[in-house]
């Protein structure tokens, strides 16, 4: 039945007045079913176990990582808007306190982070990416290495000029990071100076990351690693053969390595899609002392390529393309091979769901060792979002030759506004604790659904 305009509009009279005295009201009604998830998944008891060496306060270690994670995931930036957060009863319900902690006393109890206590929270991120991984169900592990940049101040400690290309004189950070793309988490980070090379300073965090893999998910996971050119190193190669693991990385162009003499030398193009086709090579590399495996691909464009030393390897006359390489030691063809290095772009999304999403980008102190805790806790409540979906409403999608997920995320800014963000009053009706959403049926479907689901859980 159509309603009249009448009974569609409101007037408004004048101004609303403030109140600011009830003391059960809520912003983040949602995070009740992440304290479920964290309880009933026992990883609060997994959480005490591995921060039991981490500096201490009178709030306790376990705690105060739950305070910050509750300041991530509810959409805090800095430690300041934890002010903002005292007294909303579903926060504190989720840390277990009765008041939080100020920005001064968290500040200080991450300034009191040295090197030696980041291991502890490695460990703990290790042991929600393996149960994760578990529920997935795979056995394949498909890994993505890449570093990226974190502008810091003039003053933050071991912040050096480097590559950030955004803003080239600026000192900043350049993490790196692993990420296994079916299941959707971040497996381990590693804080880094601005000025270091990706790939040659990558060779200890492979290291641990392999160490780690083994620790917690044992040795019957095949791997597969991709990476970009900044990868493509002696070391980094012989250390992935004897780990006995997959790999395809794209190859630089560089003059020693003799990729345009095969670019050269190719007669016979196989399509790929409409615009991409490949040829395979095995190369020699004098320099390694090693024979590769190489799929080198050229992308016809309509325009003058800016990569100008890739400009005179044919005749204008056929065309203008753009020219990369792939080494490989995988089996797979031409096509699948271009399918499969496709597949790296999630990386790039997940690193810009961690910045916005999840402060990654921010500098909460001057210390390194913070910093990186800071970093740490970080994807530890990424990976924790992640996991909470899949106890819950990720949709399982079928698996592709890109290596996407195989559930269906949200991301942390839609889950805000369709559960953490909700906002509630926390009532005791015949003295038991009840938490009232409003009537709005969407929510009221949405937390019946994700109460149900836990409980079989």
């Amino acid at each position: 039945m159509r309603r009249s305009r009448a009974d569609l509009r409101q007037r408004v009279n004048g101004n609303l007045a403030f109140r600011f005295a009830h003391a059960g009201l809520t912003s983040h009604a949602g995070l009740e079913f992440l304290r479920r998830y964290l309880h009933g998944s026992g990883l609060i008891a997994v959480l005490r176990q591995h921060v039991a060496t981490v500096p201490r306060t009178d709030f306790g270690a376990a705690r105060m990582v739950l305070v910050l994670l509750a300041l991530l995931i509810s959409g805090g930036r800095r430690l300041r808007h934890l002010r903002y957060l005292d007294g909303d009863p579903l926060v504190l319900r989720l840390c277990g306190l009765t008041s939080l902690p100020t920005a001064r006393t968290v500040g200080r109890w991450l300034r009191a982070f040295r090197v030696r206590h980041l291991p502890r929270l490695h460990a703990l991120n290790a042991v929600v990416v393996a149960r994760a991984i578990r529920a997935t169900g795979t056995r394949r592990l498909t890994i993505d290495v890449d570093g990226s940049v974190v502008s810091t101040g003039q003053r933050v400690q071991w912040a050096q000029r480097g590559f950030n290309p955004h803003h080239r004189k600026v000192p900043s950070y350049y993490p790196i990071t692993a990420y296994e793309a079916q299941s959707g988490q971040v497996l381990r980070v590693q804080n880094r100076p601005g000025n270091v090379h990706d790939g040659k300073a990558a060779g200890r965090f492979l290291r641990e990351l392999l160490a780690q893999l083994t620790a917690t998910l044992g040795a019957g996971y095949g791997r597969e690693f991709r990476m970009d050119g900044a990868f493509c190193r002696r070391d980094v190669l012989a250390l992935l053969e004897r780990a006995g693991a997959e790999y395809a990385i794209k190859m630089p162009f560089y003059p020693w390595l003799g990729l345009k003499a095969c670019v050269q030398a190719t007669r016979v193009w196989t399509r790929v899609t409409a615009t991409v086709s490949c040829a395979e090579h095995w190369l020699d590399v004098t320099q390694w002392d090693r024979r590769l495996r190489v799929v080198v691909y050229r992308t016809r464009v309509q325009h003058i390529t800016k990569k100008n030393f890739q400009l005179d390897l044919f005749d204008p006359d056929d065309g203008h393309y753009e020219y990369s390489a792939v080494t490989t030691n995988k089996t797979l063809g031409g096509t699948a091979l271009w399918a499969f290095m496709c597949g790296r772009g999630t990386h790039e999304q997940v690193y810009g769901e961690l910045k916005h999403g999840f402060a990654f980008g921010c500098v909460p102190t001057m210390r390194y060792a913070a910093n990186s805790a800071w970093q740490i806790l970080s994807v530890l409540a990424f990976n924790l979002v992640r996991g909470f979906q899949l106890a819950t409403t990720a949709e399982r999608r079928p698996a592709t030759r890109k290596r996407r997920t195989l559930f269906r995320f949200e991301t942390i800014h839609t889950l805000r506004y369709l559960c953490f963000g909700r906002a509630g009053v926390l009532l005791h009706p015949d003295g038991y604790a009840t938490l009232d959403v409003g009537p709005t049926s969407a929510v009221a479907e949405r937390f019946k659904r994700l109460d149900r689901l836990l409980k079989a859980a």
